[in-house]
């Protein structure tokens, strides 16, 4: 598979930081499950395309829950820049099946408030979750990638009350959407060099 440029309105920016100082800053702390806070690649993309199989699916994994994508992605290396890598990623990610999507949405997990926000936020930021996810069967995915710190709860609490609204199709297509903006950044973090 020779990776094809997305569509330029496909072509979103990384999102949700897992590093610690980011997270001392921002009112929402990203509630990203083990495996993609670890996601990094040791010898960066280099690293990531010389990794045996297995290994190289566990990095993906980190980034997009989704078995058949890790695979997919996986199967194309070795990869020549990070672009290339990002265009295959896009690429099976846009090709995701029903099952695929609820695989990786299954393994995703909400954001939640970091220590130190107003009780009001928790609560509000945790009702607001609960809603979605009693509507929707799964996590609330977004991308906050430029989104400045001290405006993350209320783009988060913004992004649920503005979803909440859609039909779960309208929903699906959009929680796919962020998701593949989610693994970008998580595969960017990931074979970023040393």
């Amino acid at each position: 598979m020779t990776p094809h440029p997305p569509h330029p309105s496909r072509v979103r920016s990384p999102t949700l930081t897992s590093d610690t100082h980011a997270r001392s800053r921002n009112p929402v702390s990203p509630a990203i499950p083990a495996q993609h806070v670890s996601a990094r690649h040791p010898g960066g993309l280099a690293g990531f395309n010389d990794a045996p199989r297995p290994a190289a699916e566990a990095t993906l994994l980190a980034c997009c829950g989704s078995r058949r994508w890790a695979e997919r992605v996986a199967a194309h290396r070795p990869y020549p820049t990070l672009d290339a890598l990002l265009a295959a990623a896009d690429e099976a990610g846009y090709d995701l099946s029903r099952t695929d999507l609820d695989e990786a949405l299954a393994r995703e997990c909400s954001a939640a408030p970091a220590a130190g926000a107003p009780a009001a936020a928790q609560t509000a930021l945790r009702a607001a979750h609960a809603a979605y996810e009693s509507t929707f069967g799964h996590a609330f995915v977004i991308s906050l990638d430029g989104v400045h710190p001290d405006e993350r709860l209320d783009g988060v609490l913004a992004g649920i009350r503005s979803r909440l609204g859609n039909e779960k199709e309208e929903e699906r297509a959009v929680a796919a959407d962020e998701l593949r903006r989610l693994a970008r950044s998580r595969l960017t973090r990931a074979v970023a060099g040393p």
